[in-house]
């Protein structure tokens, strides 16, 4: 069985360096928007490029010509194009309505060519030669990069480098894989999921039924921006340093907030004697989320980011499922039925069976479910797992849902 773990590490970035960092991301970004263009064919699916060996060797030299990366990153930007225009002609293949890929967030994707690491700081690959960044890492020990990254068992994977626009920070997202066998053993027991749904509705949603609205922090996110406005119309040097004194507040406040429903997330998985927390994957939230604001993809990504390591201290594991359809498939046990037409902003009504409920509840369930299904199967495909029936059940409002069957152990 395949065991995949990512560690989030702040990185601390010379002052001089930076700006390779962001010229670096900027042809990233073009080098994959490149490549989408060529992968993409608006009249069929059929036509669309979906082998990576098919845009390297048509894209390559070119790219290399053009821009200052090195073999490495270009590759990485054309192989992020050819796998999003995959997801987009899925979707294609169902019917629903589709665009072509663009990327627009600051992110890149290095592999362990581009990367190197040591113990506490990582060499990276930019425009303008490799640029070291020491790690800034939680007091807590052992941290997931401690555990994951400095261990013999793990090999590193591709990862992502990505900015906070709001905090002027950088943050690599290191990710990590290893086959194991006894992984698989270990995992054979019963297993208890929670699933996390987060939206801009609100915050965060467990399958338990626990919300975490965003109704404080959407508040305060806009008395800082109303105080940030009155001060940079003064245009007064002490108006400035107060803007600078703000700004560090607020971060802290940020951080803070968000450290508080982790803290609450991780204290809900253990309550209800759950061993893994299930997130979505973010790695395209901002294309899935285009009117979500930035302070709630900031919050959404240092949360997952916090429960990853906080959960570790707890004996919970952290993974990430697929987001498709997550919020259009009823969750009702009976039913299951997936349609755009079921969701209604923050109402959940399925087409079918008639379920009502809240619809980032219904999410977080189906989050949840996702993972169980995920993990029967691979349970099953491996010859160390015997008849893969280990249960792995859904925590939810009353009871739990058993993720192979989708039928009820206890009425939700």
């Amino acid at each position: 069985m395949e065991v995949r773990r990512t560690a989030p590490v702040k990185l601390s970035v010379p002052d001089e360096r930076r700006d390779d960092l962001h010229q670096s991301a900027r042809q990233f970004l073009y080098c994959a928007n490149r490549a989408a263009d060529f992968c993409w064919d608006g009249r069929s699916y059929t036509n669309c490029v979906t082998a990576n060996s098919t845009a390297r060797d048509a894209l390559y030299a070119e790219l290399r010509e053009e821009t200052d990366l090195t073999a490495n990153l270009v590759q990485e930007a054309i192989r992020r194009a050819v796998q999003a225009t995959k997801g987009v002609v899925e979707r294609w293949k169902q019917g629903k309505r589709v665009s072509q890929p663009e990327f627009t967030s600051w992110s890149m994707v290095y592999d362990k060519r581009s990367a190197t690491f040591y113990r506490n700081k990582v060499s990276l690959s930019t425009v303008n030669g490799r640029v070291e960044c020491e790690f800034e890492l939680p007091a807590d020990s052992p941290t997931p990069y401690e555990q994951y990254v400095l261990s013999d068992e793990y090999e590193f994977r591709a990862s992502t480098l990505q900015y906070d626009k709001a905090t002027d920070e950088f943050y690599f997202h290191i990710t990590t894989r290893k086959d194991d066998d006894d992984e698989v053993s270990e995992d054979t027991g019963h297993q208890t999921v929670l699933g996390i749904d987060l939206g801009v509705n609100s915050l965060a949603v467990s399958s338990t039924g626990t919300f975490w609205q965003g109704d404080d922090y959407d508040h305060w996110c806009r008395e800082f921006e109303k105080r940030r406005g009155e001060m940079q119309q003064r245009g007064t040097q002490a108006a400035h340093n107060a803007l600078l004194r703000l700004g560090k507040r607020e971060e802290a406040w940020r951080k803070q907030y968000i450290h508080t429903v982790a803290n609450e997330i991780v204290e809900e998985a253990a309550e209800h004697d759950c061993d893994v927390i299930v997130f979505e994957d973010l790695t395209d939230i901002r294309e899935r989320l285009p009117y979500a604001k930035w302070h709630h993809v900031w919050a959404f990504r240092r949360l997952s980011e916090y429960v990853s390591y906080k959960a570790l201290e707890q004996g919970v594991s952290v993974e990430q499922v697929e987001p498709n359809h997550t919020s259009q498939r009823c969750s009702r046990t009976d039913c299951g039925f997936t349609h755009e037409d079921n969701r209604h902003g923050e109402h959940f009504e399925c087409q079918k069976c008639g379920y009502e409920v809240n619809a980032d509840y219904n999410a977080a369930k189906n989050i949840g479910v996702r993972y169980a299904r995920k993990q029967r199967h691979s349970l099953r495909s491996s010859p160390k797992s015997g008849s893969g029936d280990a249960p792995v059940d859904v925590r939810i409002t009353g009871g739990t849902v058993n993720g192979e069957s989708h039928q009820p152990i206890a009425s939700d």
